[in-house]
């Protein structure tokens, strides 16, 4: 495999070393079991995370975007090695943000909002990348892949893009939750997961 490429931005490499270790732990006959994603197995998910990582990196490029819908995935990888395939889309979402500067205050996005913040439309990236790894581990019996410290960064994130998003189904309604719920649990809860769920 290739050597990995860093982005730059720290909350985006943290995102995609977290999605990779997660797709690494996937057993050869995970890939068809169900997910919190209630519509899609393992595999889908992981399409769909791919195809959303390359979609960020094309709407900076102009270039290199998805073969197939991301929001309809099919379930199949024609033959490619699941780790391939992520560490490809991983790669160009990395390179693209690379060129996006740190102090950058209009960059492209691809969410409906359009052009935001850098270091804002980084950390979208890095949400997407970081909430699919963390629906691969738990349908596939690893333990959650999210820190307590991406989470709080992500949580941030989440609360300045993720409320427009919910009319198109992005993402459910808010999880009810409880003094007890660490900063994993807050994030999940706000995106609409029940960080108790289990296949």
């Amino acid at each position: 495999m290739n050597e990995q490429l860093t982005s730059t931005w720290a909350v985006l490499d943290e995102a995609h070393r977290v999605l990779r270790g997660v797709v690494g732990g996937v057993k050869d006959g995970d890939w068809e079991r169900a997910t919190p994603c209630a519509q899609w197995n393992v595999t889908q998910v992981l399409q769909h995370a791919a195809g959303d990582q390359l979609g960020f990196a094309a709407t900076i490029t102009g270039e290199g975007w998805p073969a197939y819908d991301p929001f309809a995935p099919d379930g199949h990888l024609h033959g490619q090695d699941p780790a391939e395939f992520a560490e490809a889309a991983m790669r160009a979402s990395a390179a693209a943000w690379a060129t996006i500067p740190q102090d950058a205050t209009d960059a492209p996005t691809p969410l409906p909002q359009g052009r935001m913040a850098g270091w804002l439309g980084a950390g979208a990236c890095a949400l997407d990348a970081a909430v699919h790894a963390w629906d691969i581990a738990v349908a596939t019996g690893q333990p959650s892949p999210l820190t307590p410290e991406l989470a709080r960064d992500l949580l941030a994130v989440a609360r300045e893009i993720v409320e427009p998003l919910r009319q198109w189904g992005a993402y459910a309604a808010v999880v009810p939750g409880d003094e007890r719920d660490d900063e994993v649990a807050a994030l999940l809860r706000y995106l609409g997961r029940d960080p108790r769920w289990t296949a």
